[in-house]
């Protein structure tokens, strides 16, 4: 094409979709994910079986361990009505419990205005960490969280 107004040659449109069809296959770079800090109490068994579910789905994980979990969560704001058994933080957002891997990225991803963290109340069997070897599960009612104590289900 020699100027803006002349009709493209099939030959240019062919070159144009192959590329595009091209760049479609190619897996768009994604921003690296942030490290993830897990605060858990040394007796809790279920929370490094969360952490090797985490490890396995491509988090680079950082376990630190804490007699006062209390604390931790306080610190964190997270409501003590969703608490569970450890908690993380990742990419300046808080991950209460054992949310599944897809949830923590979708929650990074979309990033809902003032919201602070997610949570998995309390600890339901079947979530990851928490396999039953029948297969058991319990409804998974995951949780977003602000500052405030405020929360709302996790779509």
């Amino acid at each position: 094409m020699s100027n803006l107004f002349e009709m493209p040659s099939r030959r240019q449109l062919l070159a144009v979709a192959a590329t595009g069809l091209a760049l479609a296959a190619v897996p768009a770079l994604a921003a690296p994910t942030p490290a993830m800090v897990t605060w858990r109490d040394p007796g809790c068994g279920c929370c490094i079986k969360w952490v090797e579910a985490m490890r396995r789905a491509g988090f680079a994980v950082t376990v630190r361990e804490s007699q006062d979990m209390a604390a931790v969560k306080t610190r964190l704001k997270v409501p003590a009505a969703l608490a569970s058994c450890h908690t993380s933080e990742i990419g300046g957002l808080v991950v209460e419990g054992h949310v599944p891997a897809d949830a923590i990225r979708k929650l990074l991803a979309r990033r809902p205005a003032g919201v602070i963290g997610i949570a998995a109340p309390g600890m339901p069997r079947g979530s990851p960490g928490m396999e039953m070897p029948d297969g058991s599960k319990d409804p998974l009612n995951l949780t977003l969280f602000d500052a405030r104590g405020r929360s709302r289900p996790f779509a």
